[in-house]
């Protein structure tokens, strides 16, 4: 099934949408650009438009990376980070990469419910 650019927009703002400390979402290709991104109303952005393209780029390349590992440890669900002033994640479809980041000090049972229903919008990405 063919995903058009229309439709990413509208999965970046279901995203966005699930919780109100979201922040951002993105939908990330193999060669880490950007597809669809979009910051939520009301919050500013701790990177800049170049720093957010360089780590989107690195989120792909840790994709590559870590796909090296898939048959001795099982694939990646998700990826977690963090920060001070920002919790990251990274949820992989089948051929584009999600990206997108909350208030930090969310509860984990918080954080996973949001996941799961991240996975459910994108099986088909």
């Amino acid at each position: 099934m063919a995903v058009n650019k229309f439709d990413f927009l509208n999965i970046v703002e279901d995203i966005i949408n699930l919780d109100p400390k979201m922040r951002f979402a993105a939908i990330i290709d193999s060669k880490g650009s950007i597809r669809e991104a979009i910051m939520k109303d009301g919050k500013t952005s701790l990177k800049s438009q170049k720093e957010e393209e360089h780590f989107c780029k690195q989120v792909a390349q840790r994709r590559a990376m870590r796909k090296e590992f898939d048959k001795s440890l099982g694939k990646v669900r998700y990826v977690h980070v963090e920060r001070e002033k920002v919790t990251q994640m990274v949820v992989y479809a089948k051929r584009n990469t999600l990206y997108f980041t909350m208030e930090p000090e969310m509860p984990i049972d918080t954080k996973i419910r949001i996941i799961t229903r991240i996975k459910k919008i994108t099986s088909d990405l």
